[in-house]
């Protein structure tokens, strides 16, 4: 998402970074390229405006932090200012007086609606929530069947009846949630223009029956900045409580994100980054802020690892990893772990620096899917010993995979160099090819990593007791030798 905006900041960037004095026509010609930056996104003409001249005041107006050249203040306050209009923090849903959580999905036709009902229901699930989601579109032929398909997917129980009015079918689906004790109800309402009198009267007659908690207008980020049209017809005819982005990740301007929370007030609270159920996350404006500048979202990378990586198995993995004892087996189940965190491409977003270090290089969900291929196309001895793969089996493994023999070699030389790199971190010499780094990889380091995370120190390196005993042989050895010469 975002790409071109973050490749354009990340160029305007560059040039400020090299700069050791900034004059104030420095300041004024990147103030322009950041606002044509924002214009190519399609962001809204008064948004930008708006937040130019919040980056100008503040720019006038504060003294550079001695911790920081001037270049990298001007970044902290692109930064601090596309997250005010970004909407500062994160807005949660609203806590009911009495009664389940009732949401209104509202919105155009194809704008993501019952999709992201769907997420979103599949999000409260994972909460421990029980949630009810109610198929009141009944204008789009194929909407109800759609989710009850995704209700089934993600295990969630769907309130439909083809044969009645929206109203009616909203008023029974309000009584089965409190007969049944629903925490949650989802109401999935038809796709509507904000000028179609009939359909937005049928809105608000459901909106009187449900009393929703929320009214939460979906908007398709690849709209652009017409995004924000539809959100103030909305506004007119209905209260919203706030906003959700779908379809982030086709969306390579982010007009839609920038400019919408700015012209509306609404906060915006969820985004949709992908085609799975999972594929939907809490809006935080501060981490979006930074993806978008391209100094990535190592929070979400987090959390995303925390709740697809299991504890025990990534711990005994480490183990294996730090002693370079890992064999192909931990390497397929490793790259299916990182498969369901997301797409690759989006996960590289995450990581500071990443699209600057591999901008010349194509990383995708297809390299990973072959790479899966090859490994599943050897045998149970060949994935433990690598060094039984003699050429024979390299075409064979090839042949089965549908790759080349060169593609089998690629694999097999970077799993080599990835063991003998870890065999150099666990003995504390660190990683070649990167910078020598006093105590990469030894126990000052892991120190520092421990102390970070919080938790007890723990030697992640440690070698078993047998070379503990013949390094000290060595010294006393060496020792002995000294002795003689003197």
């Amino acid at each position: 998402m975002f790409e071109s905006l973050t490749d354009r900041f990340s160029g305007i960037f560059d040039k400020l970074r090299s700069k050791g004095r900034l004059s104030e026509a420095d300041v004024d010609a990147a103030l322009r390229e950041v606002r044509l930056a924002l214009l190519e996104a399609d962001v809204n003409v008064g948004v930008a405006r708006t937040l130019l001249e919040r980056i100008r005041t503040e720019v006038v107006g504060t003294e550079v932090a001695k911790s920081l050249t001037p270049g990298q203040q001007i970044i902290k306050l692109v930064n601090e200012s596309l997250i005010e209009t970004l909407g500062r923090e994160a807005v949660p849903l609203s806590t009911p007086t009495s009664g389940p959580l009732t949401i209104l999905m509202v919105g155009l036709q194809g704008s993501g609606k019952t999709t992201s009902a769907a997420k979103l229901a599949a999000m409260l699930k994972g909460q421990g929530k029980r949630v009810l989601l109610v198929a009141a579109d009944l204008q789009r032929p194929g909407a109800v069947d759609q989710l009850q398909q995704l209700g089934e997917r993600i295990g969630v129980s769907v309130f439909a009846d083809r044969k009645t009015k929206p109203t009616r079918l909203v008023k029974g689906a309000m009584k089965h949630a409190a007969t049944e004790e629903f925490d949650v109800v989802i109401v999935d309402t038809a796709g509507r223009l904000q000028v179609d009198q009939e359909l937005m009267a049928e809105l608000a007659d459901i909106r009187k029956v449900v009393d929703p908690t929320e009214v939460l207008l979906v908007v398709d980020a690849m709209t652009g900045q017409d995004a924000v049209n539809v959100a103030e017809g909305f506004l007119e005819k209905t209260r919203l409580t706030g906003v959700v982005l779908s379809k982030l990740d086709g969306d390579a301007r982010g007009g839609a994100a920038i400019s919408v929370r700015e012209v509306t007030g609404c906060p915006i609270k969820f985004a949709g980054i992908g085609e799975s159920p999972a594929d939907f996350e809490v809006f935080h404006p501060d981490r979006m802020a930074s993806r978008i500048l391209g100094m990535g979202d190592v929070l979400t990378l987090i959390e995303k690892a925390e709740a697809t990586w299991d504890e025990q198995e990534a711990e005994v993995m480490a183990d294996r990893m730090m002693r370079a004892e890992f064999t192909f087996e931990d390497f397929l189940s490793q790259f299916q772990q990182l498969r369901r965190m997301g797409p690759v491409g989006d996960l590289l977003g995450m990581i500071p620096g990443a699209r600057s270090t591999f901008a010349n290089v194509e990383v995708s969900d297809r390299d990973i899917s072959r790479v899966e291929a090859i490994i599943r196309s050897m045998t149970p001895g060949e994935r433990v010993d690598p060094k039984l793969i003699s050429g024979n089996r390299r075409r064979r493994i090839a042949s089965g995979s549908g790759t080349t023999i060169q593609q089998v070699n690629g694999l097999l030389k970077q799993f080599n160099e990835t063991r003998k790199m870890m065999q150099a971190f666990a003995a504390g010499k660190g990683i070649p090819g990167l910078p020598n780094i006093p105590g990469l990889g030894g126990k000052r380091a892991q120190k520092a990593i421990a102390a970070q995370a919080g938790l007890e120190e723990v030697d992640l390196a440690a070698k078993p007791r047998q070379r503990k005993v013949a390094a000290g042989t060595q010294r006393t050895k060496k020792n002995q030798r000294k002795k003689k010469k003197r």
